[in-house]
């Protein structure tokens, strides 16, 4: 197993600890700037900092940020928290979805990649390899044009579809991946095409035990979790608190059910805290400290109930699958 990289350096697998394993700590994706949807833009460092530094006391000490290129990043912000915090953060290099292609690239990228009017002109008319470097590059030198490299690599596909261009972006992220032997994550939407996206992946030679699938508690189905799960690839059960798309009995229930299926060590837990409205100093929410506070106790006491080490799981879920799964491939 190789080390893990984070934003602000290297380290081995072991001091990653208790991690939320995909959230959004500061961006400003510019298709919802365009749309005036202003609960989904992160846009104040300090309020981020201020939930952070609750998880922190609660005992986390990892975060993996999911937010790839088109969904508005701010590498430097990211950066800064970790520093005045003391956590581990990952960044993302790679994509999200085609629907957030129609908003206009920013003028840094565009220096970079090519004088493009948007995202999806960019991914249109740029080949899988031109693509392919570009992930690399932020994985290898740094996340646009910083000096801060990717922790893992991502693509993601649309709600029942994957679109061409969405092929394209797969393709181009499981080529990186073999380059830089950085992990993968995928965006699924609604938990949607999981089974899909790992076909395309087994055509570009991609073992699963490197994926982690994100959204699978969008889509509470036993039966397709353990198709996914029987692959080898991660599970992100990552809608924690979410209460509007199932009450959290449904996702304990699909967690518990995949540990009795034999599949623990292939789990992994997070609150994609994407809006002001789930963060506690933005807008009231739960916030970062929710999960570790308040969720771990009640799973450990669903667990024990069905006979089954609770505490051990957490340990399981949030420090050593983790660890597995965020580090390089030697």
């Amino acid at each position: 197993m190789g080390r893990i990289r984070t934003l602000t350096g290297e380290i081995e697998p072991h001091q990653l600890g208790f991690t939320y394993s995909h959230e959004h700590l500061v961006c400003r994706p510019p298709y919802w700037q365009e749309k005036g949807e202003d609960d989904l833009l992160l846009d104040d460092p300090e309020k981020t900092r201020s939930d952070l530094l609750e998880f922190q006391k609660g005992g986390g000490n990892s975060v993996v940020d999911a937010t790839a290129v088109d969904y508005g990043r701010d590498v430097p912000a990211v950066v800064q928290l970790a520093r005045e915090t003391g956590l581990n953060i990952l960044g993302t290099a790679g994509f999200n979805k085609s629907f957030l292609w129609t908003a206009p690239l920013k003028d840094d990228l565009k220096r970079l990649v090519g004088d493009y009017s948007t995202y999806e002109e960019w991914i249109v008319e740029a080949t899988v390899e031109a693509l392919t470097d570009f992930v690399v590059r932020e994985v290898e030198v740094g996340l646009e044009g910083t000096p801060y490299r990717a922790g893992q690599v991502k693509f993601g596909t649309g709600y029942n579809r994957i679109t061409p261009l969405e092929v394209k972006t797969i393709r181009a992220v499981a080529r990186a991946h073999h380059v830089t032997r950085a992990p993968i994550h995928s965006h699924t939407e609604a938990g949607t095409m999981a089974l899909e996206q790992l076909e395309i992946l087994r055509q570009e030679n991609v073992n699963p035990a490197f994926v982690s699938f994100g959204h699978m508690d969008r889509n509470p189905d036993p039966f397709y979790h353990e198709q996914i799960a029987r692959t080898g690839a991660f599970l992100c059960f990552d809608g924690i608190a979410k209460i509007k798309y199932a009450p959290e009995s449904t996702r304990i229930d699909c967690i518990l059910g995949l540990v009795e299926k034999g599949y623990e060590d292939q789990i992994l837990i997070s609150g994609d805290t994407a809006r002001k409205s789930y963060y506690k100093t933005y807008d009231h929410g739960l916030g970062l400290g929710y999960i570790i506070n308040r969720w771990v106790p009640r799973f450990i006491d669903e667990a024990e109930q069905r006979g089954l080490d609770g505490e051990r799981l957490v340990n399981k879920f949030f420090v050593e699958n983790p660890a597995r799964c965020f580090a390089f491939k030697d």
